[in-house]
C-alpha cells in the first residue's frame, strides 16, 4: 500500500502547483521516497514535480486514458514509493466539458480512494470559507476531504477568524500559509515556464515552495492522512506487459527487428520540446526501440542509425530564430521523413516540420506554415485515424487533448491524420509518406499497440 494525498481547490489559482510541489519536495528532504502526480493533460506541472522528487512526474487522465487505467498507472508510478502526491487541475469537481464527472480532480481521488486535501485562498474572507469548506466536503459523499490547507493568509488575526470558523466543520487545518510574495515561477502563453528552460531558477523555486510548505504546514498530519488512505486493489500498469507479444502483429515485427539490433528511435527533447508522457518512452523501449534523445536546438545531427523519430509537444514558437537557424539538423531531419522512415510529431513537432514557422524556415516536410495567433485552441478531443499510418492503422479511436496558441495553413493534408468526431466534426494533421504529423497530444498507455505499430515500422 502506498499513502497517498491529493492536492485539490475549489478553483483554479489557489495555489495547488505550490503546495503540491511544496509537499513532494519538503517529504523528499525528510527522507521519503515521494512519487508525484498530476491529474489532466499538463505537461509542465510534472516537469516541477521531478525536480522536486528526483523522480518522473506522471500524469493520471482518466479521460485520455480511461478509468480503468487511472489506479494502473498510479500504481505503476508509485512503485516502491513509501508516499505518493497527486495535484489536481482546476476546481475539485471540474471536469471534461459536458462529460460529467469525467476526468475531474474528485474523479480521480475516487478511483485512488484517496484522501483530498483543500486548498482554499482565503484572502478575502473569514468566517465564509467554512461554507465554501462545507459545500465541497457535503457536494459528492464518496469523496473524502480530510483537511484543509488555507492559503494567503493576512495576519494573525485572520488566522484567528478562519480557525475559529473551521472549528466545528469537521475538516482540520492543516497548514497555514501567508500571503508573501509569489515564488518565481513566471508564466506565459500556455501557463508556467517549463524546468528545461530555466533549470537553476526552477530548483530555487522549488526549494522556496518547499520552505513555504514546511514552515505553515503540519507535515506529521498530513503524512498521517496519507497513511490513511484504504488499500488499493489494482494491478500495477507495465510497459512491458502492454506492448508484449500479445498486443499483435506489430510487436511480433519490431521483436523480430529487435532481434537483429534494436533501432534507434530519436525522441526530440531539450527547452523547445518539453511536453511528453513518461509512458511514451518506456513503451518504446518495451517494444524493441533503443530510445536517444536529441536536442534540436544544439545537436546537428540525429543520433547514429536513427531509424525514427519522435518528435513531441513545447515551445518552438520561443526559440523558432534558433530552430531555423540549424540548417544541418533541419536537412537530416527532412531527408530522413523524405526516406520514408516513420516520424510521429505533435503540436510543437507539427510546426517543426512545417514550412515555416513565424516567417522562419523549418524542416519543409510539410506543405504549410504556421504563425502564432491570439486564439488559444484547448480542450479534450475524440478521434478517429483517417488512413494507414505508422502509429495507427485506418480506423483507429482515440482520445486526444489540443492546447496551443499557433496556426497551421493548411490544417489538414490531402491525407489527414485524423478526423475529428467529437466536440466538432473535421478533419486534422497530415499523413505522408512515413510522417504522423498533428495538433493532437495523445497519451499512448491507452493505446500501446500505437509504439509497438511505430517500433514495427522502423524495421521495415
Amino acid at each position: 500500500m502506498v499513502a497517498r494525498l491529493v492536492i485539490a481547490a475549489p478553483s483554479s489559482g489557489a495555489g495547488k502547483t505550490t503546495v503540491a510541489t511544496g509537499l513532494m519536495a519538503a517529504f523528499t528532504a525528510a527522507g521519503l521516497t515521494v512519487s508525484p502526480h498530476k491529474v489532466g493533460p499538463d505537461y509542465i506541472d510534472p516537469g516541477y514535480h521531478a525536480l522536486a522528487t528526483g523522480r518522473p512526474g506522471r500524469n493520471l487522465d482518466a479521460y485520455l486514458c480511461g478509468t480503468d487505467l487511472v489506479a494502473p498507472l498510479f500504481r505503476h508510478g508509485a512503485d516502491g514509493c513509501e508516499l505518493a502526491v497527486v495535484e489536481g487541475v482546476m476546481g475539485l469537481y471540474d471536469g471534461a466539458a459536458d462529460q460529467g464527472e469525467l476526468a475531474s480532480t474528485a474523479q480521480v481521488a475516487k478511483l485512488l480512494r484517496a484522501p483530498v486535501v483543500l486548498v482554499v485562498d482565503a484572502s478575502s474572507q473569514s468566517r465564509s470559507v467554512a461554507a465554501l469548506v462545507h459545500g465541497f466536503a457535503s457536494w459528492d459523499p464518496e469523496v473524502r476531504i480530510g483537511g484543509v490547507i488555507l492559503n494567503k493568509v493576512a495576519t494573525d488575526r485572520h488566522e484567528h477568524l478562519l480557525r475559529e470558523a473551521l472549528g466545528g466543520s469537521g475538516v482540520p487545518v492543516l497548514g497555514v500559509l501567508r500571503r508573501a510574495a509569489e515564488v518565481a515561477t513566471p508564466s506565459r502563453h500556455l501557463g508556467l515556464v517549463p524546468v528545461a528552460e530555466r533549470q537553476a531558477e526552477a530548483v530555487d523555486a522549488v526549494a522556496s515552495m518547499a520552505e513555504q510548505v514546511r514552515a505553515g504546514c503540519d507535515l506529521d498530519g498530513l503524512l498521517a492522512l496519507a497513511r490513511s488512505a484504504p488499500p488499493l486493489d489494482a494491478r500495477a500498469w507495465t510497459p512491458a506487459f502492454e506492448a508484449g507479444p500479445h498486443s499483435g502483429d506489430a510487436v511480433a515485427s519490431s521483436a523480430a527487428v529487435a532481434g537483429s539490433g534494436r533501432p534507434v528511435v530519436a525522441v526530440a527533447g531539450g527547452a523547445a520540446f518539453t511536453f511528453s508522457y513518461a509512458e511514451h518512452v518506456e513503451l518504446l523501449r518495451a517494444a524493441g526501440a533503443e530510445v536517444v534523445a536529441f536536442d534540436p536546438l544544439r545537436d546537428e545531427q540525429l543520433p547514429e542509425g536513427t531509424r525514427g523519430i519522435v518528435i513531441g509537444g513545447g515551445f518552438p514558437e520561443v526559440y523558432a530564430p534558433e530552430l531555423s537557424a540549424n540548417e544541418p539538423l533541419r536537412k537530416a531531419v527532412s531527408e530522413l521523413a523524405r526516406s520514408g522512415a516513420p516520424v510521429a510529431a505533435e503540436c510543437a513537432g507539427l510546426l517543426y516540420l512545417a514550412r515555416s514557422l513565424d516567417g522562419k524556415p523549418m524542416c519543409g516536410v510539410l506543405d504549410a506554415d504556421a504563425r502564432m495567433s491570439g486564439r488559444l485552441t484547448l480542450g479534450y478531443r475524440e478521434a478517429v485515424a483517417v488512413s494507414d499510418s505508422p502509429l495507427a492503422a485506418a480506423g483507429t479511436r482515440l482520445r486526444g487533448h489540443e492546447f496551443h496558441r499557433t496556426v497551421l495553413e493548411p490544417g489538414a493534408g490531402p491525407v489527414p491524420a485524423w478526423g475529428m468526431v467529437r466536440p466538432e466534426r473535421r478533419v486534422e494533421g497530415f499523413v505522408q509518406h512515413g510522417v504522423h504529423a498533428s495538433y493532437l497530444h495523445t497519451h499512448w498507455a491507452s493505446r500501446p499497440e500505437v509504439a509497438a505499430r511505430f517500433v514495427a515500422a522502423c524495421g521495415t
